[in-house]
């Protein structure tokens, strides 16, 4: 072996690769300039004591908190030493990629305050903002409801002869929980609660605007009782001090009412807003901003599992002697490029969304009052959250349990990402809850479009395009032979015709489905819609990136739409789709095994170019942070040294020796043989 084989290996991984990283960075990133300062931001936290990893996992849960409030301190200095935008706050932000207490303040809490709030609101905030600071959090979520936001019970009781509203938590289910930066940081919140009119009329939640504490001394402040909400599970997110809060009769101005869309006049009458849910903007667009922030999420597990997996050897030795990479090996490869691909797919299809036309046209509506394309981009970005934190989850543990033994150790990384992540399948909307919202829209389409005797395709819309496939007939794909595979759009037809069927299925019988329908559906229209973008996405590809770059970029998104048929084969089986799928027991032959075999070759395709694709996502050793994915492959080395920072290894003799061990083993001596 080399004196550093590890190192020899992943420098002949990158020699081998054909694409150039700098142009799949700026591919992903958007732009030179946006990758140009992302870069910019890693290479200066990088070198900032306050933003130093080396000791965070040794770290206590205080300790955890006390280091995100010195990284958010020094993210304000550098925002005003640096006169950062709030675009370049944002970035440098998910340059950080760590939860701190500052993420809520800038993604939930501020721009629900600058969207909904009336002008004498925003007033008041920017003079508050500009004599004493403030630091918001969002009070939705309860203890005895989450998703189902309709049932939650604090209230907001309109008091005319005061002109003020009184906030109150008449349960301990109505206790506010999971609230991130309420539990020891936020000064301010936007609580939402029942709205409750003189007479006792209730016309459920609406959004309060109320101070929690001082600005002088940061006490909480009367009738409110405020704390942590204690550890979260597997140790994830440390450093937010997610909170509690019940309030006893608190009363606010009537100006701090959220009215940007509903408000009470001094009298106590109601002004109801044009649309009961034109508030969902707010929430739309952080459930869009989840495809990307996914993707990412993704893109990291998998640069540390990749490279890894290509500096560790196992197995049967060649003829130079040496072990085999673990990169090679089916049962590893399989795993690990699907995710690759998943990342592409969701960075990119996430950036989309965001600048989606229907997307900015849905913004540009709901400011003058018109909610026309909110259902279509309501039920598109629900399937998409749902769909990509199901799958970065998955992909994040595939990606750990991919490394074998050191994938459980902290100073793999990956574990830690898994931590952060996973509970981002429950907040924002719980997945299985968001899944009947798609599965709504999906019947409604259909019966709009569909049941109906005049059937028409003018009234589908991108979310729901598939349905066309009930209403005009489009040639069947043949799936038969292996060089189908080879051609997008065989793929995409497959996913489009499978969610045509399970729709129609679930039309036929909407009032006795079976108990996994929902998520079957839900799953299958997302992917249809997903497919369609990626074969975008391909063209897109080809049209403007350099030749190699788009002959490997097309291998990979459609790896991407292969193993998505692959996942939903059940589906497709079940409605005889696939080319073969028919016959008699006896004769029948497997019907995917062209599909398998057409992913198995393009994993082939993509193995030379995995650690450049790795590289493409721009990520350095310090964001990373992990011993088995440095950049140079040295990771055993990197793992040693790591193993010698442990607190418990700078004694020889343990603390515990004199009061444990020593006593322990007297009486093994005691209770012995003579010797």
């Amino acid at each position: 072996m080399a004196p550093n084989q590890n190192v020899a290996d992943m420098a002949e991984a990158r020699r081998r690769g054909s694409v150039d990283a700098d142009k799949l960075q700026t591919f992903l990133w958007g732009s030179e300039g946006t990758w140009a300062n992302r870069k910019a931001l890693a290479n200066m936290f990088s070198t900032d004591p306050v933003f130093d990893k080396s000791k965070r996992p040794f770290l206590s849960r205080t300790e955890m908190y006390q280091r995100a409030l010195a990284m958010t301190n020094r993210l304000d200095e550098l925002k005003d030493q640096h006169g950062w935008s709030a675009q370049e706050v944002s970035l440098a932000l998910k340059t950080i990629d760590e939860p701190v207490p500052f993420v809520l303040h800038n993604s939930a809490f501020e721009p629900v305050m600058m969207s909904q709030g009336s002008p004498e609101l925003k007033k008041h905030y920017e003079e508050l903002r500009a004599r004493h600071g403030v630091f918001g959090c969002y009070l939705q979520t309860e203890l005895g409801h989450g998703t189902n936001v309709a049932a939650l019970e604090t209230t907001a009781t309109y008091l005319p002869e005061t002109q003020e509203f009184e906030i109150h938590s008449p349960s301990l289910m109505s206790s506010k929980w999971w609230v991130g930066s309420l539990g020891k940081t936020a000064t301010h919140g936007v609580v939402q609660a029942r709205l409750i009119l003189p007479g006792g009329k209730d016309v459920g939640p609406h959004l309060f605007f109320v101070q929690l504490r001082s600005t002088d001394n940061h006490k909480v402040l009367p009738g409110i009782t405020v704390g942590d909400i204690g550890p979260k599970a597997l140790g994830g997110y440390g450093g937010v001090d997610n909170g509690y809060a019940r309030f006893d009769h608190v009363r606010v101005p009537r100006a701090h009412m959220l009215s940007g869309f509903a408000s009470v006049t001094p009298d106590g009458q109601y002004v109801q807003p044009p649309h009961a849910k034109l508030s969902y903007g707010g929430v739309i667009f952080i459930r869009a901003s989840m495809v990307v922030a996914g993707g990412w999420s993704i893109g990291k597990a998998v640069t540390i599992a990749i490279r890894y997996a290509t500096v560790r050897r196992q197995g049967t030795k060649g003829a130079d002697g040496l072990e085999r990479q673990v990169i090679t090996y089916p049962a590893v490869y399989y795993r690990l490029l699907p995710a690759l691909a998943r990342a592409y797919v969701f960075i990119v299809l996430g950036q989309n969304i965001v600048s989606w036309k229907m997307f900015s046209d849905m913004t540009a509506k709901l400011a003058s009052g018109d909610t026309s394309s909110l259902a279509e981009v309501h039920a598109t970005t629900s399937g998409l959250k749902t769909l990509v934190t199901t799958h970065a989850a998955q992909d994040l543990e595939t990606a750990r349990r991919s490394m074998g033994g050191h994938g459980f150790s902290e100073f793999a990384g990956v574990g830690r990402l898994y931590a952060d992540y996973l509970p981002s399948v429950t907040y924002e909307g719980d997945n299985f809850v968001l899944d009947q919202q798609v599965v709504r829209a999906a019947l409604k389409a259909y019966d709009a479009n569909v049941a109906r005797k005049d059937k028409s395709v003018a009234g589908l819309t991108p979310s729901s395009s598939y349905l066309r496939l009930l209403i005009k007939d489009e040639p069947q794909v043949d799936t038969s032979s292996a060089n189908a595979w080879k051609d997008p759009r065989t793929s995409i037809s497959l996913l489009e015709r499978r969610a045509a069927a399970m729709v129609k299925e679930r039309a036929q019988h909407r009032n006795e489905p079976d108990a996994s329908s929902d998520y079957r559906v839900a799953r299958a229209v997302t992917e249809a819609f997903v497919a369609v973008q990626v074969g975008d996405i391909i063209r897109t590809v080809e049209g403007t990136m350099p030749t190699q770059e788009a002959a490997v970029l097309r291998t990979l998104y459609l790896l991407h739409l292969l193993t998505s048929v692959e996942g939903s084969l059940a589906d497709i089986l079940s409605f005889d789709l696939l080319n073969g799928s028919g016959g008699a027991t006896g004769a029948r032959s497997d019907a995917s095994r062209s599909l398998r075999m057409a992913i198995k070759g393009l994993c082939a395709d993509l193995l030379p170019e995995a650690i450049r694709l790795t590289d493409g996502f721009g990520f350095n050793d310090w964001e990373l942070d992990s011993a088995l994915g440095r950049y140079d492959g040295n990771a055993y080395e990197a793992l040693w040294a790591r193993a010698q920072t442990e607190p418990l290894n700078q004694k020889e003799v343990p603390d515990g020796y004199e009061e444990y061990i020593k006593p322990f083993l007297a009486r093994g001596q005691r209770l012995g043989p003579k010797l």
